[in-house]
């Protein structure tokens, strides 16, 4: 039996859907629209005793669906608009999630790898903890650990999204969908190279900590340098700031400091009896290469960048605080120290990475810390700065100077 107008006459979206000046294709796609409605109406509402079960729409006789119906516009266009952000949602989960489990259904099975090899290899990642500089340290620890062990190493979304933005990095990203479907094994490392790591036992590992030490992995220097090779429009805009530096030097010598404040500030004096660089420190480092080079030019870059102002002489005419100092988006700060020649760091994986990566001379800050600081027990400065760099030790003088007595009313 097929439908015409005068079966739907009494509905009371009838006249809505059949007003057209193309009467029947405009009845064709309503009928299509709610054929599968009705047809789903019968599963779930079964017929009185002697009802056809061909009636047309099968809505007349009952109430509640009249109901529905007589709203059914207003709803339809509701239940579009929830497809539509059903849609986007999964399209930008689709965008963020390189692997998603539902793009690949051995995903879902923790003992179904991505390949025959992976599978025999095992899955290693870590934690993804920190801002920049604590991210890439974890990048390059387990990309130097998954291979010394013979796995297969993995980052979590977060890490790609702080590192995929400035680097190169090649390691394959593993949704947190999966993630949370292996049965990892948690491994926690300290900030430097054991003998231990060589031989860490099994095939789904989480590495957990903070590390960041040339020990884990610079005998991989060159691949580590290729990881975190820079994409080229980051490279150009910061060659082109430094050109624009020049001005009329002939043989400039760009050298990059990156000064450490923030919560350091108040956390090195109260929670790890040390100090931050001061200002006679960041004059001995700047003075070393103004004696050594002819032209240097000094690029700026702090967390702090209203002290930078304050107390690092900019006179000479060869100083730029160039960084904008944005934790929540350092890259641009690191490019341009990264493409220096060499490297003046306070205190921080920050500054440790920029020196790394630079590969010029390196000048940091050394013995920041009383002898019995308990950051000692966490940070072996030895395993953090390459036995090349030139170390100026840090006046720790306000650490032992006793506070003043209170005056007497």
């Amino acid at each position: 039996m097929s439908p015409s107008p005068s079966n739907l006459a009494h509905l009371p979206i009838a006249p809505t859907i059949l007003r057209s000046s193309y009467p029947g294709r405009r009845w064709s796609l309503s009928f299509w629209i709610l054929r599968p409605i009705n047809e789903g109406l019968k599963f779930l509402l079964p017929l009185p005793p002697g009802q056809d079960s061909t009636c047309p729409l099968l809505l007349g006789d009952m109430k509640l669906l009249d109901i529905w119906v007589s709203c059914r516009p207003s709803l339809f266009i509701t239940l579009c608009l929830l497809v539509i952000l059903m849609a986007s949602a999964l399209l930008c989960l689709d965008s963020q999630f390189p692997i998603l489990g539902w793009r690949n259904p051995s995903l879902n099975n923790p003992e179904q790898s991505i390949s025959a090899s992976s599978k025999e290899r095992g899955m290693w990642t870590v934690n993804s903890a920190g801002r920049l500089g604590n991210q890439m340290g974890e990048y390059a620890t387990l990309y130097a650990l998954a291979k010394m062990n013979g796995h297969q190493a993995y980052i979590l979304p977060e890490m790609h999204r702080q590192l995929a933005p400035l680097f190169r990095i090649t390691l394959p990203v593993l949704s947190r969908f999966r993630s949370l479907r292996i049965p990892w094994k948690d491994y926690e490392l300290h900030d430097w190279m054991s003998e231990e790591y060589r031989h860490i036992e099994g095939k789904y590992v989480w590495l957990t900590g903070y590390p960041c030490s040339w020990t884990f992995y610079h005998h991989l220097r060159q691949e580590i340098l290729q990881e975190f090779s820079f994409h080229d429009h980051v490279k150009e805009e910061a060659n082109r700031y430094l050109a624009g530096l020049r001005g009329q030097r002939q043989n400039v010598t760009y050298v990059g400091v990156h000064v450490r404040r923030g919560d350091y500030v108040r956390v090195m004096t109260k929670k790890w009896k040390g100090v931050v660089a001061d200002k006679a420190y960041l004059e001995k480092a700047m003075g070393y290469f103004r004696a050594k080079y002819q032209e240097p030019v000094f690029v700026v870059t702090s967390n702090g960048m209203e002290w930078c102002r304050e107390n690092i002489d900019a006179s000479r005419g060869d100083v730029y605080f160039s960084g904008d100092g944005k934790e929540s988006s350092p890259g641009r700060d690191f490019a341009l120290l990264a493409h220096c020649n060499h490297t003046i760091m306070t205190i921080g994986t920050f500054g440790i990475w920029a020196g790394y990566l630079v590969g010029g001379e390196t000048i940091y800050l050394a013995n920041y810390t009383l002898p019995d600081s308990p950051f000692l027990q966490l940070f072996k400065p030895e395993a953090a700065f390459l036995p090349e760099w030139i170390g100026i030790n840090a006046d720790l003088s306000p650490l032992r100077t006793p506070p003043a007595p209170p005056l007497s009313p």
